[in-house]
């Protein structure tokens, strides 16, 4: 080794370069050096947390951190505890090392960034806005501080602002794609999909695309009804990143044949395997309604026999409907992560790993009641399912679902976040076309998705020759 690089303070800085651009695999050796030079040292400590956050480990950089934080809190330390909390999901943790960092550290940017994205995620984003606008005018062009305080203003209601903060900053950073999505992001949720279109089509002519910027110009354009050309720019993301399943996901949908308009299942699997865990505490956290409107579209009288959740998840809907569908009940799902969380619940007499138009065409039995929660978000042409959702209906059965709602009554477009939206008049022709019947609807905020309602119909069917 060369002699300049025996002087810890030296590997010590590269390590950290390294880190900062993302390559971990070359920092690790550096800091397994220093290990040996800075044994017990509050430089290591923080150096060995870094290093375990960006090999995607919250909980190792936290075991790190504890000890050293309570023998000397420097506010270093103090704030990558706070960035490990909050990809633990403990914003209030999150939001206390950081205050402490930035009491410590007054001029650090880094912690007021920290301190503003902890008090978004714990709700409170107008006490957000003050600590990132003094980042932001520390550090004007800083990328990521601007992303967080357009967050910040947007979710206080001031989605105006949140544009021209953004705005501002992809003048002074042009060629950073992060800020372009947010922009184009912020346009689709405010529903000014020609305001995206121009946004991401800028992005385009200025070379600041990846995948993300390409896939929301698709979605832009199928917002518009340019299906043709939405195609085309869900390919060119899939080329951009081939192994990211949610871009493979847009491409696929965009060449699908009618009969095969469907999130593909290893792009469903993927998603849900990896979000079983904390499902229950995420969409609880979300104001998750549609389990709780279909225990009231059931009424008081008891069904005693058994009954069939499709797309069953974590068993949410057998819980909500535990009093009243006391089964036997049989769940199916595609993820078998989602299933181990089901079965822990006990509410099933039976678990199937089996995507649900499969299941339905291969088990010959029938139910008084089938129940579809967030399963009908993943599919683009309702009519298939449905029509073996009436085949294994019991006569006077009843199907419970939700579908998230379209702009366009008699469409169905793919979402920004890769689901499929429907509007009322596609649902109840596609329903005729099975055999079925929509006997009641309710428009609902099925839950929220970035501080903003994502809006639905959780609805009740039944055959079209059976009573309401």
């Amino acid at each position: 080794m060369d002699g300049y690089a025996t002087d810890h303070s030296i590997l010590a800085t590269r390590a950290r370069t390294l880190l900062a651009a993302g390559r971990p695999a070359a920092a690790g050796p550096l800091i397994a050096v220093l290990r040996s030079k800075l044994a017990g040292s509050t430089e290591l400590a923080e150096l060995e947390a870094r290093l375990h956050l960006a090999q995607g480990d919250p909980e190792a950089a936290r075991a790190v951190l504890d000890p050293a934080i309570a023998a000397e809190p420097r506010a270093a330390l103090l704030l990558v505890r706070a960035e490990a909390r909050l990809r633990c999901d403990d914003a209030a943790g999150a939001a206390a090392d950081a205050a402490e960092a930035v009491i410590a550290a007054p001029d650090d940017a880094d912690a007021k960034t920290v301190l503003g994205i902890a008090l978004i995620d714990l709700g409170h984003s107008a006490d957000a806005i003050p600590c990132l606008d003094e980042a932001v005018a520390a550090r004007p062009a800083n990328p990521w501080y601007r992303e967080a305080l357009a967050t910040a203003f947007e979710r206080d209601g001031q989605a105006a602002i949140a544009a021209r903060v953004l705005a501002d900053g992809i003048a002074r950073t042009p060629a950073h794609p992060g800020l372009r999505t947010a922009a184009i992001l912020l346009a689709m949720r405010g529903g000014d999909a020609a305001g995206a279109l121009a946004l991401a089509e800028a992005a385009r002519r200025d070379g600041a695309v990846d995948a993300r910027v390409m896939g929301l110009l698709g979605h832009a354009l199928s917002r518009l009804g340019r299906h043709d050309e939405a195609a085309r720019s869900y390919a060119e993301a899939h080329k951009l990143a081939p192994e990211d399943a949610y871009v493979r996901h847009l491409a696929a949908s965009a060449g699908m044949r009618p009969a095969e308009e469907m999130a593909p299942a290893a792009y469903v699997t993927a998603v849900f395997d990896g979000w079983a865990e904390r499902f229950d505490y995420d969409i609880i956290g979300l104001e998750y309604r549609i389990p709780g409107v279909m225990r009231q579209m059931l009424g008081e009288g008891a069904l005693t026999t058994p009954w069939l959740d499709l797309g069953c998840g974590t068993g949410l809907v057998a819980l909500a409907l535990g009093d009243v569908a006391t089964g036997p009940a049989t769940g199916v799902d595609l993820s078998g992560a989602m299933l181990r969380e089901a079965a822990a619940k006990n509410l099933y007499a039976e678990l199937i790993q089996r995507e649900a138009g499969t299941f339905l065409a291969g088990d010959q039995r029938r139910w008084p009641l089938i129940t579809a929660a967030d399963l009908l978000c993943y599919i683009g042409d309702l009519r298939p399912l449905l029509e073996g959702v009436r085949a294994r209906l019991e006569p006077g059965g009843r199907f419970l679902a939700s579908i998230e709602l379209a702009d366009a009554d008699r469409h169905w477009v793919l979402g920004p976040r890769g689901r499929f939206l429907h509007g009322r008049a596609m649902l109840e022709a596609s329903l005729a076309a099975a055999g079925l019947r929509l006997a009641e609807a309710r428009e609902e905020v099925l839950r929220l998705e970035a501080g903003q309602p994502v809006c639905g119909l959780v609805f009740r069917a039944v055959a079209r020759n059976a009573d309401a």
